[in-house]
């Protein structure tokens, strides 16, 4: 999704309906955006602030100014406003979900030309193993390095395409307004460092 997708009209009802789920900051409401949007529309402070400025002259947002933060929220007469235009509401909706699936579907096409390189790559690299075979003696060695370097390309395409999966899997998620807890982000760093602790403990026996 590109900015031009949200028009001065759509972006600021999507302001009110961000505020009407809870107040936020004004760095929390362009977060939101950027979640929303699968990180392709992050608006700049200077987009942002001068219609919330705008939608508070309207008395459609409040805010409240606490120490260095303000935070906004939506008024009566701001979840009137959303209440009438709830059609327009889909209609955005509908487009930031036509755009994470656009770009879900760019990630797949992306790792699958990765792969497809891969293994061409491989195919080539085994083509000139064999072709230098031929020229001169093949020691255990020899035998070593090159298997150790198909190993390298396809551990290196595993973690390629599974960060791809991942990132896809949790930019969607959330563009679809789901809720994101710490608790699977923490589980997702421990099982990662469970993962290498167990590459590290296999390359160690490897060389016994």
């Amino acid at each position: 999704m590109s900015p031009a997708v949200f028009s001065h009209g759509d972006l600021r009802l999507y302001l009110l309906s961000l505020l009407a789920e809870a107040p936020q900051h004004g760095y929390g409401i362009i977060q939101s955006l950027t979640d929303r949007t699968g990180g392709t529309y992050t608006p700049s402070a200077g987009t942002i602030y001068p219609r919330l400025a705008k939608l508070e002259e309207e008395g459609l947002v409040t805010k409240t100014v606490d120490g260095r933060t303000t935070v906004y929220a939506i008024t009566d007469a701001g979840r009137t406003e959303l209440a009438s235009r709830e059609g327009d509401l889909a209609g955005i909706e509908a487009g930031i979900t036509d755009s994470v699936r656009l770009i879900a579907s760019g990630v797949r096409q992306s790792v699958q030309y990765a792969m497809k390189s891969l293994r061409a790559d491989l195919a080539a690299a085994e083509k000139s193993e064999r072709s230098e075979a031929k020229t001169r003696p093949r020691s255990t060695s020899d035998d070593v390095r090159a298997t150790s370097r198909e190993e390298m390309h396809r551990a290196d395409a595993l973690i390629n395409a599974f960060r791809a999966r991942v990132r896809t899997d949790l930019r969607t998620h959330v563009a679809k307004g789901g809720p994101l807890p710490s608790s699977v982000v923490t589980e997702l760093e421990s099982a990662l460092d469970a993962a290498a602790r167990q590459v590290t403990v296999a390359l160690s026996m490897s060389k016994s």
